[in-house]
């Protein structure tokens, strides 16, 4: 007589089974789709080159369109195109056909995007550019459809397997799609020679924008730097340091140049030592250390977390022309 199976045994197998045909499934979307990238990166030809050429010499906007779910991947390839130097708009194609058309003009090039190529929503957009001579870039699946016909230069797609297990959902496309207009947009970002400042000025929000602030940015300068000359007495030094309030002041010889620095380290090492009657010569640290203001702020943090500090003279060519404070970069986001 055979044992009853123990009901909370049968529940775990069935829950391993469950997760491993899970686990099987995501697996093999993510096996397609990158198939579909690999032959996408084999296949790229001259016709990429041109296209890079063509978006380059923009005098305006890069118009980029597509229904469906490739409109949503051209919505980000326009964003990505527009934060990385490279002037661009969505235009929703039914939008176009009321309207929107209005928002294309001379000087811009259009970027089109479907799978089949044979996008009815896109006729109006694709016979505007042709009726008044506008770059047009079709981004198609099928090198037999009309958008691949009509475009000035087609970037075929490769015949790749969706990952939807009917081979309907766009998915092993979309992706493609989407890293072909990033590889578009960082090439056209390279060509530019778009650098971390450009790329500052266009995210000044957010964790990129923290990323990439200098010390320029947050360092104090002018009147409120904490400095005396050599040879200044440690009882005004002191003023100075307690008015400025950055727990430490700068010494600086007869060019300006900082010759050393005055922490509260060092006015607790000399303490016992009659302190009050010294000069700042002889309590300062020389050579102290210091950063560029054109230096990125999390360099700044770098060093005073290394340093054990909690300030950085900032100096041009030995010359101090500011200070930064840990709590500067810790108020910016900065860490």
């Amino acid at each position: 007589m055979s044992a009853t199976p123990n009901p909370v045994q049968v529940q775990l197998a069935e829950a391993y089974e469950a997760a491993a045909a899970d686990l099987a499934a995501g697996r093999r979307v993510l096996r397609l789709e990158a198939e579909g990238l690999s032959a996408l990166s084999a296949q790229l030809d001259s016709n990429f080159s041109k296209a890079v050429d063509l978006l380059a010499a923009v005098t305006g906007r890069v118009v980029v369109s597509g229904m469906g779910k490739s409109g949503h991947i051209a919505r980000k390839i326009a964003a990505t195109l527009a934060s990385t130097g490279t002037p661009a708009i969505f235009v929703h194609p039914a939008e176009a056909s009321h309207g929107d058309l209005g928002m294309i003009a001379e000087g811009d090039a259009v970027i089109c995007l479907s799978n089949s190529g044979d996008t009815r929503e896109l006729d109006d957009l694709v016979a505007y550019t042709r009726r008044f001579r506008i770059p047009l870039i079709g981004i198609v699946g099928r090198e037999r459809s009309d958008l691949a016909q009509a475009a000035d230069i087609t970037l075929l797609l490769p015949a790749a397997a969706e990952a939807c297990p009917m081979g309907l959902a766009p998915t092993t496309s979309t992706t493609v799609m989407l890293a072909l207009g990033d590889a578009l947009a960082v090439v056209l970002l390279q060509r530019n020679g778009f650098s971390a400042d450009h790329f500052r000025l266009f995210h000044p929000g957010g964790s990129l924008g923290r990323k990439l602030a200098k010390v320029a940015d947050l360092m104090h300068d002018g009147a409120a730097l904490p400095l005396v000359p050599l040879g200044t007495e440690m009882t005004e030094a002191l003023l100075v340091m307690t008015a400025k309030s950055f727990g430490c002041i700068g010494v600086t010889d007869g060019a300006g140049r900082l010759a050393g620095i005055v922490t509260d380290g060092d006015l607790r090492r000399h303490m016992a030592g009659g302190l009050l009657e010294r000069k700042v010569d002889e309590v300062m640290t020389a050579n102290p250390k210091t950063i560029r203001p054109t230096a990125l702020a999390a360099e700044a943090v770098g060093r005073m977390n290394e340093s054990k500090i909690t300030s950085l003279f900032v100096t041009e060519d030995a010359v101090p022309v500011g200070i930064v404070h840990i709590h500067d970069c810790l108020r910016a986001g900065v860490a």
